[in-house]
């Protein structure tokens, strides 16, 4: 899947995902997709509960070699 912007969140612990991913979430424009890298196990159900509570699309995920990769539209 295409990205807009790739923001890398490798080593990070809860909550930092999160917080990374709203700042690169403002810049971006309606429409545009941020993929996420990030190593922490709890990350999907975050990311997933975030996107839905703001409004934006977790429009695919998949893992490998530990880590997690997302793609989220902002809405």
């Amino acid at each position: 899947m295409k990205a807009d912007k790739i923001l890398d969140a490798k080593g990070l612990a809860c909550p930092m995902p999160i917080v990374r991913t709203k700042k690169a979430m403002t810049e971006l424009e309606a429409g545009q997709v941020l993929e996420i890298h990030a190593t922490d196990k709890g990350a999907k159900n975050d990311l997933t509960a975030w996107a839905k509570s703001t409004g934006n699309e977790l429009v695919a995920d998949t893992e490998e070699n530990n880590v997690f990769k997302f793609w989220i539209r902002k809405g």
